[in-house]
């Protein structure tokens, strides 16, 4: 999987996700197999560039390349700035968000909004293209709704304006999570352009990541929701494309061992306060499924330092290995 002058070590791509793909997560997951991951998304408005929160996600100090950053707008002269911007603060690819099904993103006409206007479209991959000399990749929907499907039409327009790798979520901004991915429109669009396309959406488990390679003869996959919680994902799909066989699942001493690093890369990124709260959510991704999950969960998601979030931590992965242990 080449993108622009990027040799990616495999095809296996963790998702922009808004909330979730911060720095320690991405390099997380870089570590466990992923072959890139992309930034959640920085917003093309110039106002917010100083703000802490986009710094902060522009932030790709000590990343394993390529440094991917998602922007997202619907003003072509905005977003091409905001290409250029990103692109001297160190990103090596950027990538442009028409995917995001979120009102608060389309009802400024950005994200999979965008996909209704073609001509727009058009506009805004020239304007960025032309804007840097770096990579630049895209992120759509099947379409609009099921009677406007146009991802064919618009990746297309995609390879017309030069760019370089497409991504499809199999779904269309109508559909946001709910029910399944289809991936005929993603293997329709790959039989239609020159460019690599990755699929994005249900990819779950190594089996899915092989039949979605295999039926839509795409050249990557990307993973987003499905790696929440279990960032190993990627090293699974990796052995299983590579033997055919599944890896053992990780112990609980192993998870524990992956999630206390994780926490504090969280916490040195984000400091005590926003650390503590910001790894709620993965906590309660990593014990989801566990005996006593839920308790432990609302015993964790109470406490507010970093010795407290720590303590409870290492202890209910701990019992979970002893109980193990026991039953073996």
């Amino acid at each position: 999987m080449q993108i622009g002058p990027y040799q990616l070590p495999n095809n296996l791509i963790l998702a922009p996700m808004a909330g979730v793909t911060d720095r320690p997560f991405r390099q997380l997951c870089r570590n466990l197999g992923a072959g890139m991951a992309v930034s959640e998304m920085v917003a093309s408005n110039s106002l917010l560039w100083g703000s802490e929160k986009t710094q902060r996600r522009a932030n790709h100090t000590g990343e394993t390349e390529p440094k991917s950053v998602q922007i997202a707008g619907a003003d072509p002269q905005m977003m091409a700035d905001a290409a250029r911007y990103n692109a001297e603060q160190g990103a090596q690819i950027i990538d442009i968000n028409m995917g995001c099904p979120a009102k608060k993103i389309c009802n400024v006409m950005a994200g999979s909004a965008l996909l209704q206007h073609e001509a727009l479209v058009s506009d805004i991959l020239h304007a960025v293209v032309r804007a840097v000399d770096i990579p630049v990749t895209l992120k759509i929907r099947t379409g609009w709704d099921s009677q406007h499907k146009n991802a064919i039409t618009v990746a297309r327009i995609a390879e017309d304006a030069g760019i370089q790798a497409l991504a499809i979520h199999g779904r269309t901004r109508a559909d946001q999570y709910t029910g399944d991915a289809e991936y005929d429109t993603i293997a329709q669009v790959k039989q239609k352009i020159h460019i690599p396309v990755i699929a994005n959406g249900d990819i779950t488990s190594p089996e899915k990541a092989k039949y979605v390679l295999e039926y839509t003869g795409v050249d990557a996959v990307m993973i987003g929701r499905a790696a929440q919680g279990r960032p190993w994902i990627f090293r699974e799909i990796q052995h299983y494309l590579a033997t055919g066989e599944r890896l053992p699942e990780p112990s609980p001493q192993e998870v524990r061992d992956i999630l206390i690093d994780h926490l504090k890369n969280l916490y040195e990124f984000y400091g005590e306060f926003a650390g503590v709260r910001i790894a709620r959510k993965h906590i309660s991704w990593y014990s989801k499924g566990q005996p006593h999950g839920a308790a432990f969960r609302q015993i964790v998601n109470r406490v507010d330092t970093i010795e407290q979030q720590l303590e409870l931590t290492h202890d209910f992965f701990n019992n979970l290995q002893t109980r193990e242990e026991l039953a073996a």
